[in-house]
């Protein structure tokens, strides 16, 4: 039961990362109201925690209810999931800190100035984060099915 459990809050958080990054993609643009780009950051601070509940998720099947973990460790498609999901960290830093940038504007009450080319860079890496996370699952079914085993 704990198996299913923990894979249940695996798959979830999965599909709730997703959602979280949907809607941010949804609701960014170079034209927003403050209460948008307040509701950015909110979403911003709950894909971050998102992913670390996806994060911690996985570890726990790993270490406890999965396979064992020398047989992810020696699974190259596990490591190639694990590349991709801490690539899509490291680049989701861009959106959070133009989000971050706009502090100053929001205490203030004033919509914040996004220039083309910053509505550009957050659009395309958001872009790229979701269709990186789709490649994601489809790493993960191969590796339930033995490929990349060594």
């Amino acid at each position: 039961m704990a198996n299913a459990l923990a894979a249940y809050a695996h798959y979830l958080s999965i599909f709730v990362l997703f959602a979280l990054l949907t809607l941010e993609h949804r609701l960014f643009s170079r034209e927003i109201t403050v209460e948008t780009a307040r509701s950015l950051i909110r979403l911003d601070i709950a894909y971050g925690v998102c992913a670390g509940l996806v994060l911690v998720t996985g570890l726990a099947r790993v270490l406890w209810f999965g396979k064992g973990l020398a047989y992810y460790l020696g699974n190259g498609l596990f490591h190639a999931k694990v590349g991709l999901f801490i690539l899509v960290g490291l680049i989701s830093v861009v959106p959070t800190w133009v989000y971050l940038s706009w502090r100053n504007d929001l205490k203030a009450g004033r919509t914040p100035n996004i220039s083309a080319g910053q509505a550009h860079l957050v659009t395309t890496v958001i872009r790229l984060e979701l269709a990186l996370l789709l490649v994601i699952p489809l790493l993960a079914t191969m590796m339930a099915r033995g490929i990349g085993a060594a």
